[in-house]
């Protein structure tokens, strides 16, 4: 959402001393009194068109940061620290999961000492012997090898064990021809993770053949990340030579560290973004109401501006506090005038009027008495544009943060999102609603 919308561009100079009033924050009676006893916005249709009219602004260009992620260490140690600093903000400073987080954050800073590697398979019989790995591996800096448990499948999902996170290194051991179960397990690795095939020849076959069989099968991942080992390990050695090459290469322990780090701030922030949800959810919950309660109290006939503006000067601060979004203001401004403008031109505000209007034939009763109608219309379309708001907000304080053209890409998909989403509740809103229409007509 955003700040209550300035009105300079659109009507004579008197209003837009107002519209600057409604930025200084002269709130939502006089957001309310310049809407229907100054500009007096006709029903209907040419409501939905001045609606669209107040956020036109926010289509011109400005200078606005585009957000990316670290490339080094440091920058990554410095966003896990924000994320912590949240965490803290939300829980408080002496909670047992932020010790646990910080504690986890330091292993990763303080991990040292030999290089690390794993070798795993899905059938034991193609891995070569331990003994011999090590051996045909040694170099100028000290290894760890590790044999981990053969690859096996949890009620038909495939989940690489977190334990190989921690590894500089991952050699997959495999027998030619592959298996589906081994094309499986391939897909399923995270691309960031480092790793090598160890192929296994088959009797007869030659080396040449099974890389051509190979390069059909595998993605291009792998094609020069593949070594082909003979039935005897007698020149394994030998055949490992690109892999020696990558662990004595210099910043391999560092690329693991930053990847750690990277995978962490991941985490937390799927882990802080439910105790987000939940703390907007209770704003949404609050402004829907507020907003709905002006448009009620108004005679104006349409509630589309009103809506607009109320509810983005209402919400725009507090979500840019809970997300811990440090963008300007100008920014979110143009981010909730962008989800606004695409929620009206998708016809929130309609469909809500004629389900709303086809409810009330349907009940027969009195509870839709005149403007709840609007003000139910106005309440939905906070929801909708908020929950827009909210999303595009996650993805801004995650690790890949989009621009404002990437959010105008976006913003039809985000919106129409939140619309589906939000009638998935519409039972919840309408009970919310007959609450709330009985405490304003009391």
């Amino acid at each position: 959402m955003k700040l209550p919308l300035s009105l300079a561009p659109l009507w004579p100079p008197r209003l837009a001393l107002a519209g600057s009033l409604v930025l200084a924050g002269g709130g939502l009676l006089l957001g309310q009194w310049l809407v229907s006893d100054l500009l007096h916005v006709p029903g209907g249709g040419l409501g939905l068109l001045a609606a669209g009219a107040g956020v036109v602004w926010i289509g011109r260009r400005s200078r606005t940061p585009r957000f990316e992620e670290p490339t080094s260490a440091q920058g990554w140690v410095q966003r896990c620290r924000s994320v912590l600093e949240q965490f803290e903000a939300f829980e408080g400073d002496n909670t047992g999961g932020g010790q646990q987080r910080r504690l986890r954050l330091q292993q990763v800073l303080d991990r040292d000492g030999p290089l690390k590697l794993a070798l795993v398979c899905v059938d034991a019989a193609s891995r070569p012997s331990l003994e011999s790995l090590q051996r045909a591996l040694a170099g100028s800096k000290p290894l760890e090898l590790s044999l981990a448990h053969p690859l096996v499948s949890h009620a038909g999902e495939r989940v690489w064990p977190t334990g190989l996170e921690d590894q500089d290194l991952i050699l997959f051991s495999l027998s030619a021809p592959l298996m589906a179960a081994d094309l499986l397990w391939l897909q399923q690795l995270p691309c960031e993770q480092p790793a090598w095939l160890l192929v296994r020849s088959g009797q007869g076959q030659s080396p040449n053949a099974i890389r051509s069989e190979l390069t059909l099968q595998l993605d291009d991942r792998w094609l020069q990340r593949m070594v082909v080992l003979d039935k005897e390990e007698a020149n394994l050695r030998s055949a490992l030579v690109p892999i020696r090459s990558e662990l004595q290469k210099a910043g391999l322990t560092s690329e693991t560290r930053q990847r750690l780090l990277r995978r962490l701030h991941q985490s937390w922030q799927a882990e802080l973004e439910q105790l987000r949800w939940a703390r907007f959810q209770q704003l949404q919950g609050r402004t829907q109401w507020i907003v709905a309660g002006s448009v009620f109290a108004s005679p104006l006939a349409s509630v589309d501006l009103l809506a607009v503006a109320v509810a983005n000067g209402l919400m725009i601060r507090e979500m840019a506090t809970i997300w811990g979004s440090t963008a300007k203001v100008e920014l979110l401004q143009e981010a909730a005038g962008q989800l606004a403008r695409v929620a009206l031109a998708q016809g929130v505000v309609e469909w809500t009027g004629q389900t709303l209007l086809g409810l009330a034939k349907l009940d027969g009763g009195s509870w839709l008495m005149a403007g709840s109608m609007q003000a139910l219309s106005a309440a939905y379309l906070t929801r909708v544009v908020g929950r827009s708001m909210a999303d595009w907000l996650a993805l801004s304080a995650g690790v890949s943060e989009p621009d404002l053209a990437e959010l105008r890409q976006r913003a039809p998909l985000l919106v129409a999102k939140a619309a589906e989403e939000e009638r998935l509740n519409w039972n919840l809103f309408l009970q919310d609603s007959r609450r709330w229409l009985l405490q304003a007509t009391s």
